[in-house]
């Protein structure tokens, strides 16, 4: 497993998604991607499915210091007044005293950036969070919060994947030293769609999922996600550490970028140009 560094603090560049894994099912998958060597976990109030993530980790007999667990505020509980009891809640569910990293899902349509931050910065204080993270903020949005928190924020997880450019955000993140973690990296399994990474996937003997975590990772800066409940796929999104792309290939990947966004809810905040 290969680590990036952020604020000092030292994190797997591969982490394992939790969306839809719910149930014995779902504890079944999170545990065997604990089994295989995942180390960063990211789960959210709205996935439902805290107690099965805590649950996983409670059964991984791992120690907690082993873990890096993030998770995330519904876009309704973003109420400063109500932030620390929603982070409370979650902890309970998840079975921990604190996470590493904990972040608003989206921004609140109707709560503005400052207070909602200033509000995470206590919960952090207070020790149930490491780390403070947003999800799904454009640069604006992203502009308030880095104004408003006291401290460096740590991540901004947004929708990124070949056929999404997010030079934008990439950059105002770079400038910041704030990671990006791409959610949705493997686009929904529209990846098994491009001729140009079946072509690259051939010639390393990989899969096209493979090649786009691989993409993913060499970036500077840039974490990502993957969530599988099959076994099998758990393992091969895990086994990208034996290879590297090519400045080339990297480049021919880098070409695919689009505007092709697939996570666009109607709270969804006014996005970013593509350019």
């Amino acid at each position: 497993m290969i680590h990036t560094e952020i604020n000092g603090v030292s994190l797997p560049v591969l982490g394992f998604g939790t969306y839809h894994l719910r149930g014995p099912e779902g504890v079944r998958a999170i545990r065997h991607a604990l089994d295989i060597g995942y180390r960063y976990v990211d789960t959210a109030a709205r996935y439902e499915n805290e107690e099965e993530v805590g649950q996983a980790i409670a059964e991984s007999g791992l120690d907690r210091d082993r873990l890096f667990l993030a998770t995330k505020l519904r876009y309704t509980d973003l109420e400063p007044a109500s932030i620390e009891q929603k982070v409370q809640e979650g902890l309970k569910r998840l079975r921990v005293d604190h996470v590493d990293l904990l972040m608003p899902h989206w921004p609140s349509p109707e709560i503005p950036v400052a207070p909602i931050m200033e509000a995470f910065a206590k919960v952090r204080d207070k020790g149930y969070a490491r780390h403070i993270g947003v999800s799904n903020f454009p640069t604006r949005h992203m502009r308030e919060a880095i104004a408003a928190f006291d401290g460096p924020l740590f991540a901004n997880q947004v929708e990124y994947h070949p056929f999404l450019r997010q030079s934008a955000v990439l950059e105002q993140l770079r400038a910041h030293g704030i990671l990006l973690t791409a959610a949705v990296p493997l686009a929904r399994g529209a990846i098994d769609a491009e001729p140009v990474l079946h072509e690259l996937a051939a010639a390393h003997g990989k899969t096209t999922a493979q090649i786009t975590l691989r993409w993913l990772i060499q970036q500077p800066g840039v974490t990502a996600i993957p969530k599988s409940g099959q076994a099998e796929r758990i393992r091969q999104n895990f086994e990208i550490f034996d290879f590297a792309l090519s400045d080339d290939e990297m480049a021919r990947i880098d070409a695919l970028q689009g505007d092709r966004r697939l996570v666009d809810t109607h709270w969804a905040p006014e996005w970013d140009a593509v350019s």
